[in-house]
C-alpha cells in the first residue's frame, strides 16, 4: 500500500518525518512510504541517518505551507507546497492515503480543495480517543475542524463517528452520547436541545442520551458528539492532564494512556480519500502510528462504508 506523507510538516520536520518512514518499512513491510517535500532536504537526512537516499521514493516539493500561515491563502497561493503536491498525487490515486502532522487547517482545507467530501457530507470532522477507565477506548468529534455547527452537522458527526468506531476499532453497535451539562434531554445550551431530537429520532446510531463532563471515560458511551470548539478544549485538557502529572513522575497505566504519541492521528472523516492528521510535534514514534492509521482506514474500506451509508 503505497502512502504518501508531507515530510516537511510538523515541528521536527523533515528529520522526524524520514525517521518515521523508515521505521514504518521495516515494521510493516506492506507500507511503501512516498515522501514529498524539499528533495534534498529529505535526502541529507537518509544519509545523515545512513540510509541509501535511493530506499525512498520522493517527490520534490520546494514550498513549505508553515504552522502558522492562514490555511486557506496558503493552499491557494503555494502550489509547489508539500501538503498541495501531496494532494494532487492523492486526487490522481498513484497513493492510497496521506499522512501529515504540518498546518492542520492546511491539511483540512487541501482535503476539501482536492478530494472534496463526500457527498452528502456537509462538514468532514476529525477526532480525538478518550480511554476508559474500565479497558477500550471511546471517539471524541468533533475535536476542532467546525467551532461553530447546526444540528443537522452534529446528527452526521454521529453517524461517521459511529461509523468509524465499528470499523477502525470494531466496536459492535457503537453506543453514542451528546455532550452536555446535564442527562436530561431538556438541559444544554440552544444547540444541544435542537440536535438531541435529531439523535433520538436516527435510526441508523445507537443514541444512548446526553452525557455530562464525567463520562468521557466510563463506557456509557463509545462516540461523543459535540461541537469542534467544546471538542477542542476537552481534547487541549486531557494532553495537559497527561503532561502535567507527567512531569511530576506520576506512573500510571490509565494516565499513560493520555500519550497522544501512541496513537499517531485522525483521519478526516467525510472526505473521498485516506487523510492523516497528526499532531505538530510528532515525532518517529507517531509516525508510525499515522501510518498504521491510515492503513487500518484504506484496508477496512471506511471511505466506501461511508460513501454508501451517505
Amino acid at each position: 500500500m503505497r502512502i504518501g506523507i508531507d515530510a516537511m510538516g510538523g515541528d521536527f520536520a523533515p528529520l522526524e518525518a524520514v525517521k518515521g518512514c523508515i521505521a514504518s518499512r521495516l515494521r510493516y513491510p506492506e507500507i511503501i512510504p512516498v515522501l514529498f517535500g524539499q528533495k534534498e532536504k529529505i535526502i541529507n537526512c537518509l544519509i545523515e541517518l545512513g540510509v541509501p537516499n535511493n530506499s525512498f521514493e520522493i517527490i520534490d516539493a520546494p514550498e513549505v505551507i508553515e504552522m502558522g500561515e492562514h490555511p486557506t491563502k496558503a493552499i491557494s497561493h503555494k502550489k509547489g507546497s508539500s501538503i498541495n503536491i501531496a494532494y494532487k498525487h492523492l486526487a490522481d490515486k498513484s497513493i492510497d492515503a496521506l499522512i501529515g502532522a504540518g498546518n492542520t487547517g492546511a491539511m483540512l482545507v487541501g482535503a476539501l480543495f482536492s478530494v472534496k467530501a463526500i457527498e452528502g457530507v456537509q462538514r468532514p470532522t476529525i477526532t480525538s480517543i478518550l480511554p476508559k477507565l474500565e479497558g477500550g477506548f471511546g471517539v471524541l468529534l468533533d475535536v476542532g475542524a467546525n467551532a461553530d455547527c447546526k444540528p443537522e452537522v452534529l446528527n452526521q458527526f454521529a453517524i461517521l463517528g459511529s461509523l468509524y468506531a465499528q470499523n477502525v476499532y470494531g466496536i459492535e453497535n457503537p453506543k453514542v452520547g451528546l455532550l452536555s451539562i446535564g442527562h436530561e434531554k431538556e438541559k444544554g445550551n440552544i444547540l444541544n436541545q435542537a440536535t438531541f431530537p435529531q439523535l433520538e429520532s436516527n435510526d441508523r446510531i445507537n443514541f444512548v442520551g446526553n452525557l455530562e463532563g464525567r463520562d468521557l471515560f466510563n463506557n456509557k458511551a463509545d462516540v461523543i458528539v459535540c461541537d469542534g470548539f467544546t471538542g477542542n478544549i476537552v481534547l487541549k485538557l486531557c494532553e495537559e492532564f497527561y503532561y502535567t502529572f507527567a512531569k511530576q513522575g506520576v506512573n500510571n497505566e490509565f494516565l499513560d494512556k493520555f500519550n497522544f504519541k501512541n496513537y499517531g492521528g485522525t483521519p478526516i472523516l467525510g472526505v473521498n480519500e485516506a487523510v492523516i492528521i497528526g499532531h505538530g510535534i510528532s515525532k518517529e514514534a507517531t509516525f508510525v502510528e499515522m501510518f498504521k492509521m491510515a492503513f487500518d482506514v484504506v484496508n477496512t474500506k471506511l471511505v466506501e462504508k461511508i460513501k454508501k451509508s451517505f
